[in-house]
């Protein structure tokens, strides 16, 4: 494993997370406790989460799942840098989601209290509250990280100009404010490029991809079909993708092919060389798909095989940042000085 710090921090997490939405869910206990402790065998000290994965089962189900693992004690709470999300429903009536001041204090002690921990690493907001001052938030955020149930704050699905005035109100009161971004981004899904990562990176934030095979379009979905195809990369969240993108993800099996490496290995291979990236957050269902992914840390993607995925799978516009990636950027005038 690599380690890297996260964002501007001191915090060092590995250079691939363990994503944990589908514990409890599609993963029954006993191999998600299994797959946690090969993680932390391999390396993986980032452990991603969330308080609503896993209500299907029961409420803040797989949170709890991960309060049992840790309670097996043998130093697994010290080695691991926990994180987990707040604003989705975890409560009925009006003030049972959101980002406002009660909910957050709210959700974060119910969050200890099913992890069975007393601090959380990174509590990351799941999405922009727009009803929420941002004084409200830092506020209610500043009192957890005083008592000492967060250390650092993040944020998932902002926008560029979010992660800026969430930053900005941060600072007003003398806050770290954010450290890191969790956002949907890998080959076929590149929107991040134009200002989410270009922000994050000017305000010293880490990014944490989330989704890095696309639910599982990535990893040879084509090659598996009528085998043993994941239950993600046939659900119908990916199945449009797969349609319309069909041919490119052919080609791309095709290169990954001719590379001799697992498609999902390419994937990981790829995010980890992308400017700004810290950890790509992968959702293993078995530790041989996790095994599989810890590969991508040893492949260096050439300029050759960079230019034939940013053929299959183009970048926004003209590629890079906004606005060059959509509007040319004139020629700077040369003065001379008299």
């Amino acid at each position: 494993m690599r380690y890297t710090h996260i964002g501007r921090t001191g915090l060092v997490v590995s250079r691939l997370g363990l994503g944990t939405m589908n514990f409890g869910s599609h993963t029954a206990e006993p191999e998600s406790h299994a797959m946690m402790d090969h993680a932390l065998g391999l390396g993986f000290n980032l452990f991603d989460t969330a308080d609503i994965y896993g209500r299907k089962v029961a409420p803040g189900g797989t949170e709890a799942l991960i309060g049992r693992w840790l309670a097996r004690g043998g130093g697994r709470r010290d080695k691991v840098v926990l994180a987990t999300k707040v604003y989705g429903r975890t409560a009925d009536g009006p003030n049972g989601r959101g980002l406002s001041a009660r909910h957050l204090i709210q959700a974060c002690n119910a969050s200890l209290k099913r992890l069975g921990t007393d601090w959380i690493d990174v509590y990351q907001m799941h999405h922009v509250d727009r009803s929420t001052p941002w004084e409200e938030i830092w506020e209610a955020m500043g009192t957890l990280v005083t008592q000492g149930k967060v250390r650092y704050t993040g944020s998932c699905n902002f926008a560029g100009w979010h992660l800026v005035s969430a930053q900005a109100a941060a600072d007003a009161r003398h806050l770290l404010g954010l450290v890191s971004e969790q956002c949907h981004y890998n080959l076929l899904v590149r929107d991040a490029e134009l200002d989410v990562i270009p922000a994050a990176s000017a305000l010293g934030l880490g990014i944490l991809p989330w989704s890095p095979l696309h639910g599982g379009l990535l990893s040879g979905v084509l090659r598996r079909q009528g085998g043993q195809a994941t239950v993600r990369s046939t659900s119908a969240r990916v199945a449009g993708v797969l349609t319309r993108r069909r041919r490119a993800i052919a080609g791309y099996e095709d290169l990954c092919a001719e590379l001799g490496q697992d498609p999902s290995v390419v994937a990981l291979a790829w995010l980890l060389g992308r400017p700004g990236v810290t950890a790509p957050l992968v959702g293993p269902r078995t530790v041989e798909q996790l095994d599989l992914s810890v590969r991508a840390l040893s492949v260096e993607l050439d300029q050759e095989v960079l230019n034939r995925l940013d053929a299959l799978f183009p970048p926004v516009g003209i590629g890079g940042p906004a606005p060059e990636a959509w509007a040319s950027q004139p020629p700077s005038v040369k003065l001379t000085r008299i």
